[in-house]
Protein backbone atom coordinates (compact mmCIF):
# COMPACT_ATOMS: atom_id res chain seq x y z
CA UNK A 1 0.00 0.00 0.00
CA UNK A 2 2.85 2.41 0.86
CA UNK A 3 5.09 1.78 -2.12
CA UNK A 4 8.11 3.91 -3.01
CA UNK A 5 6.16 6.21 -5.34
CA UNK A 6 3.55 6.90 -2.67
CA UNK A 7 6.21 7.63 -0.05
CA UNK A 8 7.94 9.98 -2.49
CA UNK A 9 4.77 12.11 -2.67
CA UNK A 10 4.79 12.46 1.11
CA UNK A 11 8.52 13.17 1.26
CA UNK A 12 8.12 15.92 -1.32
CA UNK A 13 5.32 17.49 0.72
CA UNK A 14 7.46 17.60 3.87
CA UNK A 15 10.44 18.93 1.93
CA UNK A 16 8.34 21.82 0.59
CA UNK A 17 6.35 22.38 3.80
CA UNK A 18 8.54 21.33 6.76
CA UNK A 19 5.87 22.39 9.28
CA UNK A 20 3.67 19.57 7.97
CA UNK A 21 6.00 16.95 9.44
CA UNK A 22 3.62 17.03 12.40
CA UNK A 23 0.75 15.63 10.30
CA UNK A 24 2.72 13.08 8.30
CA UNK A 25 1.38 10.08 10.22
CA UNK A 26 -2.19 11.40 10.03
CA UNK A 27 -1.91 11.78 6.25
CA UNK A 28 -0.72 8.17 6.01
CA UNK A 29 -3.62 7.00 8.19
CA UNK A 30 -6.13 8.93 6.05
CA UNK A 31 -4.60 7.45 2.91
CA UNK A 32 -4.92 3.93 4.31
CA UNK A 33 -8.59 4.47 5.19
CA UNK A 34 -9.40 5.75 1.69
CA UNK A 35 -7.50 2.93 -0.02
CA UNK A 36 -9.30 0.36 2.13
CA UNK A 37 -12.62 1.87 1.07
CA UNK A 38 -11.75 2.04 -2.63
CA UNK A 39 -10.46 -1.53 -2.57
CA UNK A 40 -13.92 -2.64 -1.44
CA UNK A 41 -15.89 -0.55 -3.96
CA UNK A 42 -16.44 2.31 -1.54
CA UNK A 43 -16.48 6.00 -2.32
CA UNK A 44 -15.43 9.31 -0.83
CA UNK A 45 -18.00 11.92 0.26
CA UNK A 46 -16.62 15.40 0.95
CA UNK A 47 -18.08 18.54 2.53
CA UNK A 48 -17.07 21.93 3.86
CA UNK A 49 -18.18 25.56 3.91
CA UNK A 50 -16.91 28.63 2.07
CA UNK A 51 -13.31 28.08 1.04
CA UNK A 52 -13.57 24.53 2.34
CA UNK A 53 -16.51 23.94 -0.01
CA UNK A 54 -14.26 24.99 -2.87
CA UNK A 55 -11.61 22.62 -1.51
CA UNK A 56 -14.16 19.78 -1.52
CA UNK A 57 -14.82 20.37 -5.22
CA UNK A 58 -11.10 20.73 -5.90
CA UNK A 59 -10.36 17.34 -4.33
CA UNK A 60 -13.07 15.69 -6.42
CA UNK A 61 -11.59 17.25 -9.53
CA UNK A 62 -8.20 15.68 -8.80
CA UNK A 63 -9.63 12.22 -8.04
CA UNK A 64 -12.26 11.79 -10.75
CA UNK A 65 -9.87 12.36 -13.67
CA UNK A 66 -6.15 12.40 -14.35
CA UNK A 67 -4.17 14.56 -11.94
CA UNK A 68 -0.51 14.01 -12.83
CA UNK A 69 -0.64 10.50 -14.31
CA UNK A 70 -2.37 9.24 -17.44
CA UNK A 71 -5.38 7.05 -16.60
CA UNK A 72 -6.25 5.20 -19.78
CA UNK A 73 -9.35 3.03 -19.68
CA UNK A 74 -9.04 -0.78 -19.78
CA UNK A 75 -8.72 -2.41 -23.20
CA UNK A 76 -11.90 -4.38 -22.59
CA UNK A 77 -13.95 -1.20 -22.24
CA UNK A 78 -12.27 0.31 -25.27
CA UNK A 79 -13.32 -2.71 -27.31
CA UNK A 80 -16.91 -2.53 -26.03
CA UNK A 81 -17.17 1.16 -26.88
CA UNK A 82 -15.89 0.56 -30.41
CA UNK A 83 -18.23 -2.41 -30.90
CA UNK A 84 -21.22 -0.20 -30.08
CA UNK A 85 -20.13 2.71 -32.29
CA UNK A 86 -16.85 2.48 -34.16
CA UNK A 87 -16.36 6.24 -34.62
CA UNK A 88 -17.73 7.64 -31.37
CA UNK A 89 -16.43 4.67 -29.41
CA UNK A 90 -12.90 5.28 -30.63
CA UNK A 91 -13.12 8.94 -29.59
CA UNK A 92 -14.50 8.01 -26.18
CA UNK A 93 -11.78 5.42 -25.68
CA UNK A 94 -9.15 8.06 -26.37
CA UNK A 95 -10.68 10.68 -24.07
CA UNK A 96 -12.20 8.84 -21.10
CA UNK A 97 -10.06 8.61 -17.96
CA UNK A 98 -10.39 6.28 -15.00
CA UNK A 99 -11.59 7.98 -11.86
CA UNK A 100 -11.58 7.38 -8.12
CA UNK A 101 -15.18 7.84 -7.00
CA UNK A 102 -15.65 11.03 -5.00
CA UNK A 103 -18.78 13.14 -4.48
CA UNK A 104 -18.79 16.75 -3.21
CA UNK A 105 -21.81 17.33 -0.98
CA UNK A 106 -21.60 21.06 -1.69
CA UNK A 107 -22.76 21.20 -5.31
CA UNK A 108 -26.29 19.79 -5.46
CA UNK A 109 -28.18 23.07 -5.58
CA UNK A 110 -31.71 21.79 -6.23
CA UNK A 111 -31.49 19.12 -3.53
CA UNK A 112 -29.75 21.29 -0.95
CA UNK A 113 -31.94 24.36 -1.42
CA UNK A 114 -35.10 22.24 -1.31
CA UNK A 115 -33.97 20.64 1.93
CA UNK A 116 -32.92 23.97 3.43
CA UNK A 117 -36.30 25.46 2.50
CA UNK A 118 -38.40 22.48 3.62
CA UNK A 119 -36.43 21.37 6.70
CA UNK A 120 -33.34 23.34 7.77
CA UNK A 121 -29.84 24.27 6.68
CA UNK A 122 -27.66 22.68 9.32
CA UNK A 123 -28.67 19.10 8.45
CA UNK A 124 -28.24 19.44 4.69
CA UNK A 125 -24.88 17.60 4.46
CA UNK A 126 -26.18 14.91 6.82
CA UNK A 127 -29.21 14.39 4.57
CA UNK A 128 -27.05 14.00 1.47
CA UNK A 129 -24.65 11.69 3.27
CA UNK A 130 -27.56 9.56 4.44
CA UNK A 131 -28.80 9.31 0.85
CA UNK A 132 -25.46 8.68 -0.86
CA UNK A 133 -23.47 6.96 1.86
CA UNK A 134 -23.10 3.24 2.45
CA UNK A 135 -21.17 1.29 5.05
CA UNK A 136 -17.55 1.13 3.93
CA UNK A 137 -17.54 4.62 2.38
CA UNK A 138 -15.46 7.50 3.77
CA UNK A 139 -16.68 10.96 4.76
CA UNK A 140 -14.06 13.70 4.51
CA UNK A 141 -15.13 16.74 6.51
CA UNK A 142 -13.23 20.00 6.04
CA UNK A 143 -13.53 22.67 8.71
CA UNK A 144 -10.78 25.09 9.69
CA UNK A 145 -12.25 25.43 13.19
CA UNK A 146 -13.43 21.84 13.48
CA UNK A 147 -16.74 23.20 14.74
CA UNK A 148 -18.81 23.76 11.59
CA UNK A 149 -22.22 22.50 12.67
CA UNK A 150 -23.33 21.11 9.31
CA UNK A 151 -20.04 19.21 8.91
CA UNK A 152 -20.29 17.90 12.47
CA UNK A 153 -23.83 16.63 11.88
CA UNK A 154 -22.71 14.88 8.70
CA UNK A 155 -19.84 13.26 10.62
CA UNK A 156 -22.22 12.02 13.32
CA UNK A 157 -24.50 10.58 10.64
CA UNK A 158 -21.53 8.92 8.94
CA UNK A 159 -20.43 7.21 12.15
CA UNK A 160 -23.97 5.94 12.75
CA UNK A 161 -23.96 4.41 9.25
CA UNK A 162 -20.59 2.69 9.64
CA UNK A 163 -18.80 5.22 7.45
CA UNK A 164 -15.25 6.22 8.41
CA UNK A 165 -14.63 9.93 9.03
CA UNK A 166 -11.54 11.92 8.08
CA UNK A 167 -11.33 15.46 9.47
CA UNK A 168 -9.18 18.15 7.87
CA UNK A 169 -9.00 20.99 10.39
CA UNK A 170 -6.70 23.53 12.03
CA UNK A 171 -4.40 23.15 15.00
CA UNK A 172 -7.14 22.86 17.62
CA UNK A 173 -9.22 20.24 15.78
CA UNK A 174 -12.46 21.35 17.42
CA UNK A 175 -15.38 19.01 18.07
CA UNK A 176 -14.86 17.33 14.69
CA UNK A 177 -11.59 15.85 15.95
CA UNK A 178 -13.50 14.09 18.74
CA UNK A 179 -15.78 12.36 16.23
CA UNK A 180 -13.37 11.59 13.40
CA UNK A 181 -11.45 8.35 12.96
CA UNK A 182 -8.49 10.36 11.67
CA UNK A 183 -7.83 14.08 12.08
CA UNK A 184 -5.30 16.02 10.04
CA UNK A 185 -4.57 19.19 12.05
CA UNK A 186 -2.96 21.81 9.83
CA UNK A 187 -0.63 23.50 12.35
CA UNK A 188 -2.11 27.01 12.17
CA UNK A 189 -4.80 28.95 14.03
CA UNK A 190 -5.94 31.68 11.65
CA UNK A 191 -8.45 30.57 9.03
CA UNK A 192 -6.59 31.73 5.93
CA UNK A 193 -3.33 30.23 7.13
CA UNK A 194 -5.05 26.91 7.80
CA UNK A 195 -6.54 26.99 4.30
CA UNK A 196 -3.12 27.69 2.81
CA UNK A 197 -1.90 24.41 4.32
CA UNK A 198 -5.01 22.41 3.48
CA UNK A 199 -4.31 22.63 -0.24
CA UNK A 200 -0.85 20.98 -0.19
CA UNK A 201 -2.15 18.37 2.26
CA UNK A 202 -5.02 17.25 0.06
CA UNK A 203 -2.95 17.56 -3.10
CA UNK A 204 -0.48 15.17 -1.49
CA UNK A 205 -3.24 12.72 -0.59
CA UNK A 206 -4.62 12.86 -4.13
CA UNK A 207 -1.16 12.23 -5.57
CA UNK A 208 -0.59 9.32 -3.20
CA UNK A 209 -3.88 7.72 -4.26
CA UNK A 210 -3.19 8.30 -7.94
CA UNK A 211 0.28 6.78 -7.65
CA UNK A 212 -1.11 3.74 -5.86
CA UNK A 213 -3.86 3.05 -8.38
CA UNK A 214 -2.42 4.32 -11.64
CA UNK A 215 1.35 4.63 -11.23
CA UNK A 216 3.59 2.39 -13.28
CA UNK A 217 4.89 -0.73 -11.58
Amino acid sequence: MLNKRVINCLDELIRRYPDLESVKSSIIDAYRIIVESYNHDGKLLIAGNGGSAADAEHIVGELMKSFRISRKIPKELENELCNIDATRGKELAENLERGLMAIPLVTHEALSTAYINDVNGKDVFAQQLYGYGRKGDVFWGISTSGNSENVLLAAITAKALGIKVIALTGATGGRLADIADITINAPEIETYKIQELHLPIYHCLCMMLEEYYFGEE
